[in-house]
């Protein structure tokens, strides 16, 4: 692609990129991750949809799609402007999504340098070169008014993975050193533990107007939930239904309800309940049999 746009950061980190050369989409994908290059995240917004106003939009899209309560972007860089926000827990949210469902992006986060236009750069994220904890991402950032902050994630031998974020720390190092305090605090008091196995059939639920009476329910992916150390048989699960009275045709994989996990009376992660396979619909004998059930069934409820 032919850059426009994003020489202009004077005192900010750059990917150093030419105004008119052609640059590809992964060298700037790099430019963003690895050396937090404030042009290339502008050129890619061009690339992307046109002109900033416009990514930006879709940015905040996002934010909507994720449910995130304490987020607003108004730049695709994330120098400061009064009417751009957001949270510690909200970072932690995206930088979840990130690693689960771009998994081979991720893998970008943890490259420690990247060498464009002869000018080799090292990874903003220093806890890369920490041999002591398992970091391998996430993103840093700093600006005059927000300080520096830092997302960071790391694994334990056992896969167990957390992420930190740390946000206002005065000092360039203090982000790492805080970062890490967070992790090791994660790992030394919390496990995780999977909840529910793909595949794996966890219910059976009746169903009407189909061409089976019933149909298995269970998760197309495995669900994990991370609690204090030594709470794991203490934690409870409910089923809910959106609606108690299943209906064919139902499609293997289809979203009817949810796993909702329970530790000390309160609410602490919930997954999706999916149909395992798939129910087509019944016959007209069938049907209208599945009706005069359903009919008596109202009338005694």
């Amino acid at each position: 692609m032919k850059v426009r746009g994003g020489r202009n950061f004077p005192d900010s980190s750059k990917m150093f990129l030419d105004l008119n050369t052609q640059v590809s989409v992964a060298d700037l994908n790099r430019g963003v991750i690895v050396v937090s290059g404030n042009d290339a995240t502008v050129a890619l917004a061009e690339h992307i949809s046109g002109n900033v106003p416009n990514f930006v939009e879709t940015m905040n899209k996002y934010v909507q799609q994720f449910g995130l309560k304490n987020t607003n972007f108004t730049t695709p860089h994330g120098l400061d402007d009064p009417n751009q926000y957001s949270s510690a827990r909200d970072m932690a949210i995206i930088g979840a999504h990130i690693i689960r469902d771009l998994p081979e992006e991720y893998k970008i986060y943890s490259e420690k340098n990247f060498t464009f236009n002869k000018i080799k750069q090292a990874n903003r994220n220093g806890l890369l070169w920490d041999k002591t904890i398992n970091v391998d991402g996430m993103k840093t950032g700093h600006t005059s008014q927000a300080g520096y902050n830092l997302v960071a994630s790391a694994t334990t031998s056992n896969n167990m993975r957390l992420i930190s974020v740390v946000m206002g720390v005065p000092t360039y190092k203090g982000r790492e050193v805080e970062s890490k305090k967070l992790l090791q605090w994660g790992f030394a008091n919390f496990e995780t533990f999977k909840t529910l196995e793909a595949g794996k059939e966890i219910s059976e639920q009746r169903v009407y107007y189909g061409d089976k009476n019933s149909v298995k329910l269970g998760a197309l992916m495995d669900h994990f939930i991370t609690i204090p150390k030594g709470k794991q048989s203490e934690v409870k699960a409910r089923y809910e239904l959106a609606d108690k009275n299943l209906q064919a045709p139902l499609v293997k994989g289809q979203v009817i309800g949810k796993v909702v996990y329970q530790l000390d009376g309160k609410d602490i992660a919930s997954a999706n309940l999916q149909v395992m396979n798939d129910v087509g619909e019944a016959g007209i004998f069938g049907k209208l049999w599945d009706w005069l059930v359903l009919t008596v069934k109202g009338l005694f409820s």
